[in-house]
């Protein structure tokens, strides 16, 4: 007995089902942990080059103006993010395949909350970046082949790398209080644009400029992204609960996970509550599990 509250002390910090013995955030219904890796590994790659080979080129072609005004766009910000995103995501599932617990599951339960906060910047951003880019900012988007090659990189590959880690992971529907650090953090990044005008001189979005049309069309346009950042964040959510409806209740793909799964782990409730410490041993984890 006191083994066991000492383990429960030890690991109170993934008591959760999306951090604990359910891999959520590090498996698939349908990818096995190595396709899955390769994918996340593949997403990173191709945007950190895409980012540092658009950095390169603008300080070799604008004396550096442009690369160093980029950071000031919420479009290069969010594809840093999605960058980020899915080299650590890659990581723990990297983790979970090779040993059977993933990195995720060894962090502190407020570090858990926060991967789990990026995650829902990466299932709701991507989408807000293409549809003001393409309705609002996208003239002469296809100017040149560089110009088209980072357009649709950052304003259509961004939204499909975002969909697919929605639909081809088994995370679940995104938490509403999410929605307020999602609208906080839009707030800081409206803070950011007008720091970058009184500091740099320049609007890094016209739309945002009160010297055109007044203050009401500005306040109109930033409505209309608050509008648009629930609208995502409802649509994507209940995306997700029909992914989880149609794939574990309807088809029975709860998962595939690793044998490697020897280590101690909680078996948890659907709310997360503990119900006891529990070994696993050679006996098949919840979900379909695959063999190396």
């Amino acid at each position: 007995m006191f083994t066991r509250l000492r383990h429960r002390t030890l690991n109170s910090h993934t008591l959760h089902p999306s951090f604990g013995p359910h891999h959520r955030f590090t498996t698939s219904w349908l990818l096995s942990p190595p396709l899955l890796l390769s994918l996340r590994t593949t997403t990173s790659l191709y945007l950190f080059t895409t980012l540092f080979f658009i950095l390169g080129y603008e300080s070799s072609h604008s004396d550096g103006v442009a690369a160093r005004r980029s950071f000031s766009y919420f479009t290069v910000l969010s594809c840093w993010g999605l960058a980020f995103y899915f080299a650590v995501a890659a990581a723990h599932t990297a983790s979970y395949w090779l040993t059977g617990r993933s990195l995720l599951q060894r962090w502190p339960r407020w570090a858990q909350e926060l991967h789990g906060g990026f995650y829902s910047t990466v299932a709701v951003f991507p989408f807000i970046v293409t549809v003001i880019f393409w309705a609002l900012l996208s003239r002469g988007a296809f100017r040149t082949r560089f110009s088209t090659w980072t357009n649709i990189s950052q304003h259509v590959l961004n939204s499909v790398f975002a969909f697919a880690e929605i639909v081809l992971t088994r995370t679940e529907p995104l938490p509403w209080w999410h929605l307020v650090a999602l609208v906080g953090l839009l707030a800081l990044y409206l803070g950011l644009a007008y720091v970058t005008y009184g500091t740099q001189g320049f609007f890094v979005y016209n739309f945002l400029d009160d010297r055109i049309g007044g203050r009401g069309r500005v306040a109109g346009y930033v409505f209309a992204v608050l509008s648009a950042t629930i609208v995502v964040f409802v649509i994507v959510r209940y995306v997700i609960k029909l992914r989880m409806w149609v794939t574990e209740q309807k088809l029975g793909m709860e998962g595939k996970l690793t044998t490697r799964e020897n280590v101690d782990a909680f078996t948890a409730m659907p709310d997360g509550r503990d119900v006891e410490l529990a070994v696993q041993t050679k006996s098949e984890p919840r979900g379909v599990a695959l063999h190396e």
